[in-house]
């Protein structure tokens, strides 16, 4: 009978732990929304010349709800290239949003700024930036819209502000590589993803399609402020939007955190 009652234990245990399995895996996958639409709680800025949390100019705002980078406040741009920094720090995901370039270039902007912005990834805090840093050490997914056509303008690309990477299982230097995406020419809506995987593989989407894919981030090169962190491997980091002048706006900003 003792032996019956402990069988009979182990089969019930065994039913009500594969349900439970069963009811984890058929669970949806929850993204988390980084930015209400409303304000920018939860949000830092750093800007080129400014401390860190200093809104200067107020460059970053809401309307309309998108979080809008907005030089209407600027007479001249003078290298005042800004970040909004997500509060918390990641690893493993997958992040997701729309942006568009709207507008004018900020009198006194780069020429190569021209539509240019970019979402920064496995990035140093805001506070630790240097008061006069340009670009936080970080992974960008540089964004670009197109100029004139026929001029092609792909979107999507790595460039690597104090980092290096691997394409091919080589170490890539060059600071900036074109991904294998379309060229938008207008005001439209564009919509972007980035899988990350700690310090192994790291993938760009444009509109679903892979466009860009790379391995094994480290620290160094052109624009790294964390000299005595040179040769180390990036696994995890803060997300910014980047401001380099030209007016764009950003929306439906989520992250999937991936085991």
């Amino acid at each position: 009978m003792k032996i019956l009652i402990q069988l009979l234990f182990v089969i019930v245990f065994s039913i009500f732990y594969n349900f439970q399995n069963l009811i984890s895996a058929e669970k949806p996958q929850e993204w988390i929304q980084l930015f209400n639409g409303k304000n920018l709680e939860g949000w830092e800025v750093k800007i080129n010349g400014f401390a860190s949390g200093e809104n200067a100019f107020n460059t970053f705002k809401v309307k309309n709800n998108s979080l809008v980078v907005s030089y209407e406040n600027y007479d001249h741009f003078k290298d005042y290239f800004g970040h909004i920094f997500y509060k918390n720090s990641y690893s493993n995901y997958r992040l997701r949003l729309d942006y568009r370039f709207v507008g004018d270039q900020c009198k006194g902007g780069e020429g190569w700024a021209t539509k240019n912005s970019g979402v920064m990834i496995h990035s140093q805090s805001p506070e630790s930036m240097e008061k006069d840093q340009e670009f936080p050490v970080s992974i960008e997914v540089q964004l670009l819209g197109g100029i004139q056509k026929p001029w092609k303008r792909p979107t999507a690309n790595l460039c690597t502000p104090g980092t290096h990477v691997n394409i091919n299982n080589k170490l890539v230097t060059t600071h900036c590589i074109s991904s294998s995406s379309e060229t938008y020419y207008g005001e439209e809506w564009v919509n972007l993803e980035i899988e990350v995987h700690n310090d192994s593989i790291i993938k760009h989407y444009i509109n679903s399609k892979e466009v860009f894919s790379y391995t094994n981030p480290i620290i160094g090169g052109q624009y790294n402020t964390l000299k005595n962190k040179k040769g180390e491997k990036l696994k995890e980091g803060y997300i910014s939007l980047q401001s380099e002048s030209h007016p764009i706006e950003f929306r439906n900003i989520e992250l999937l955190i991936l085991q």
